[in-house]
């Protein structure tokens, strides 16, 4: 007989965003299941030895496991439920909320639900996705990979490695396995200025001596069972290989630090719309997708540079989420009127900007992220409008697409502006220099 569970909040993933969203919905008085694929609470957190975490948050430096286990007592703490090692085979929209059937080391059961919060993170391109060439010989890891490798297993993932890219993690990992003994060569970087942190670039690259090559990539990759050597090329403004600059470097090991991708499976299973931009689920200031009872948060939604804003997220799409079920009891007795969204607009200005929409009838802040589309120098100024209506407006010293910036718009400026909407009611960012 196949076990039935009935909560009325699901939070799918239990790392820093689903574990911040978890206790706050708790808080808020929901009963809550938190239904996590690994053996561990605390998602990519628990291999993150280095520190830098919590500066925002707790205004400490701090550990990922440090800082994971906070908010895993908190959780412990509240009496909500857990299940581990638990995946969610399918999942479907019914009368009163989603039926999830899921499958744990004890068997097959489902679950019902009123509410759903996906906190499922992000995973990482691998070499076939930005087409490297070549075999598929042992020493290519992405560098989250690597990281486990070194700091959970104990295993060094080579002698020699070149550095494919220079996301976050690969260069906080261009520093580890240089402190483990590694000759890390260099990393190579296609795109004509870092995608990493600058702080990164600095403490982990040029602190230790490791040069870091702009708009240059790996093409092809050499090796029977292991890698012995790759091809580097110089790129022209299209990011094509230049004809006569390629040139071999000896290695046993190549580390893709590509970039990220949310992770979206499910929502898409489940209708959710998701912004070509951002790779993640359209979203209003409460987390809460264009579909009703489902909320995401934290790197599902769009991938964060600072896991203090993960988590501020994820407490957010928790306790909305609460509010949301509680709202469900009282439209079953006649109340409780349902969203009123109005879209976030950008000028050319913005990668991407989150949330994507305002709910009018939300009392809530928005808490707006975004991305610049390129470099801005000094005296980039970030304004938003409602309604035609100055509501915000700050100056940046700098804007560079690899970090994200974030502003806050207090729920009493933009309610009264926006709730007397009209068919082309929104509000609208602009990004110039002044």
């Amino acid at each position: 007989m196949i076990r039935s569970v009935d909560t009325d909040i699901v939070v799918l993933g239990a790392g820093p965003a689903g574990l911040a969203a978890a206790c706050a919905a708790r808080e808020s008085g929901a009963r809550v299941l938190v239904l996590e694929r690994e053996e561990r609470l605390g998602g990519i957190l628990k291999q993150c030895i280095h520190d830098g975490f919590g500066i925002e948050r707790y205004h400490e430096r701090l550990s990922g496991p440090e800082y994971a286990l906070r908010d895993v007592d908190r959780l412990r703490g509240l009496d909500a439920r857990v299940m581990l090692e638990a995946f969610v085979s399918n999942a479907s929209r019914v009368a009163d909320g989603f039926d999830l059937n899921c499958v744990n080391r004890d068997g097959v059961f489902i679950v019902r639900t009123s509410a759903l919060i996906l906190a499922t993170g992000c995973r990482e391109r691998t070499d076939r996705q930005v087409f490297v060439q070549g075999e598929r010989p042992a020493g290519i890891y992405t560098a989250g990979l690597a990281q486990y490798m070194i700091n959970i297993q104990g295993i060094l993932p080579g002698r020699r490695a070149v550095i494919l890219g220079s996301g976050d993690i690969g260069l906080i990992m261009a520093r580890r396995m240089t402190l483990e003994g590694m000759d890390v060569v260099a990393a190579h970087e296609v795109k004509p200025e870092p995608s990493g942190l600058s702080r990164n670039i600095h403490q982990c690259l040029e602190d230790y001596g490791i040069p870091l090559e702009l708009s240059s990539t790996v093409t092809a990759v050499h090796g029977r069972n292991r890698v012995e050597r790759v091809t580097v090329a110089a790129v022209d403004g299209s990011m094509r290989p230049i004809a006569g600059t390629e040139r071999d470097i000896a290695c046993d090991t190549l580390i893709l630090s590509v970039g990220l991708i949310p992770e979206n499976e499910l929502a898409q299973s489940l209708g959710v719309p998701l912004d070509p931009a951002t790779k993640g689920p359209f979203v209003d200031q409460s987390g809460h997708t264009l579909v009703d009872g489902i909320f995401a948060c934290g790197n599902a939604v769009h991938v964060n540079d600072l896991v203090d804003y993960v988590s501020e997220s994820g407490a957010r799409a928790g306790t909305s989420a609460a509010q949301h079920v509680s709202r469900l009891g009282q439209a079953m007795a006649g109340g409780a009127p349902g969203r009123t969204l109005v879209p976030v607009r950008t000028d050319t200005g913005f990668l991407y900007a989150v949330p994507q929409y305002i709910d009018t009838s939300a009392t809530i802040d928005a808490v707006m992220y975004f991305r610049s589309r390129q470099t801005m120098p000094s005296g980039a100024t970030v304004s938003a409008d409602a309604r035609g209506r100055p509501c915000f407006e700050s100056r940046y010293s700098v804007l560079r697409p690899p970090e994200m910036e974030r502003f806050v718009i207090p729920c009493d400026t933009l309610g009264a502006t926006l709730a007397a909407r009209r068919d082309d009611a929104g509000l609208d960012l602009r990004m110039e220099v002044r």
